[in-house]
């Protein structure tokens, strides 16, 4: 793979890595708290602190392939650098719902909404970039600068909760 290429992707593949270590201290935690529960291997049934544990890995998996889409299109189709911010972003808010869950359920709230309004974000990033391409392939007006730089001056807003 040429430097291009692959300079046009790094941030990207960097977040995907962080969230494959993330998601293997997620799992770490359910296998903890089984044989805490149990004394003996992986048992899908426990105490209510296993529960939750439990609970909160499955729901982060559900919507672990939605947030890896939604990263790769708005990296590739609109702007790598937002991209790979939001995707921090949305790890770190998935952090705080895991932890969260562990602790009363109401607390993972806050990390919930924050997350879903992250692959909003990514979401409208990737629509924008597709529509700029047909904007392009139809009537020659391209719309790319505009596009990264209203991305990039709106990804910090993510902050806000």
């Amino acid at each position: 793979m040429d430097q291009e290429t692959l300079g046009s992707v790094v941030l990207l593949a960097i977040v995907t890595l962080i969230s494959v270590v993330q998601n293997a201290f997620f799992a770490s935690k359910v296998e903890h708290e089984s044989k805490n529960c149990n004394g003996k291997g992986f048992q899908r049934s426990g105490s209510s602190a296993f529960d939750r544990v439990y609970t909160a890995n499955q729901n982060c998996g559900h919507t672990y392939p939605t947030f890896l889409a939604m990263l790769w299109c708005a990296g590739l189709l609109c702007s790598q650098a937002p991209a790979a911010f939001a995707g921090l972003m949305y790890l770190f808010v998935r952090q705080k719902y895991f932890v969260g869950y562990l602790g009363e359920r109401t607390q993972s709230t806050p990390g919930y909404l924050f997350g879903k309004r992250i692959i909003l974000f990514l979401f409208l990033m990737s629509v924008a970039g597709i529509l700029n391409y047909y904007l392009v392939f139809f009537f020659g007006s391209d719309f790319e600068m505009h596009i990264k730089t209203i991305t990039s001056a709106i990804s910090p807003l993510l902050l806000i909760p």
